[in-house]
C-alpha cells in the first residue's frame, strides 16, 4: 500500500511540474540604451523585466519588482523562429517609442496596441 501511495504522490508531483512548464507568460531582462516611452508612459534608460502575459495580452515592465509599465500587445505569426530577443522601437531621442519585442526561440512577434497604456 505504500508503494502504491508514493506512486500516486509521484506522479501527482510530476503532473504539477508539467503545468508549471507550460505556463502561458514569458519574461525576459532587458536594458534600455536610452530613455523610451511604452504608450506615453516615460520610462528611463537602465535595466528592467519584461513579462507578456499570452493570455490577457498585456506586457509589464518591471522595476525593482514594482510594474512602472503597461500595455495591451497582440500576437503576430513570424516566417521563421527567431534567434535571440529583439527590441523594436520608433522615433528618436524623447520621442522614442517602444512598438515591439521578440522572444528568442519564438515564431511570432509580440506587437504592442497603441491606444492601451496604464501605470
Amino acid at each position: 500500500m505504500k508503494i502504491i501511495n508514493r506512486i500516486a504522490i509521484a506522479l501527482l508531483l510530476t503532473s504539477l511540474a508539467g503545468v508549471t512548464a507550460f505556463a502561458k507568460t514569458k519574461t525576459e531582462k532587458i536594458s534600455f540604451p536610452t530613455n523610451i516611452k511604452v504608450n506615453g508612459t516615460a520610462l528611463t534608460k537602465g535595466d528592467y523585466d519584461l513579462k507578456f502575459d499570452y493570455e490577457t495580452g498585456e506586457l509589464s515592465i518591471i522595476k525593482d519588482n514594482k510594474v512602472v509599465a503597461r500595455a495591451m500587445a497582440s500576437v503576430e505569426k513570424r516566417d521563421k523562429k527567431a534567434r535571440t530577443f529583439l527590441l523594436r522601437s520608433t522615433g528618436a531621442g524623447e520621442n522614442e517609442q517602444l512598438t515591439g519585442v521578440t522572444f528568442g526561440g519564438a515564431d511570432h512577434n509580440v506587437i504592442l496596441n497603441s491606444a492601451q497604456a496604464s501605470r
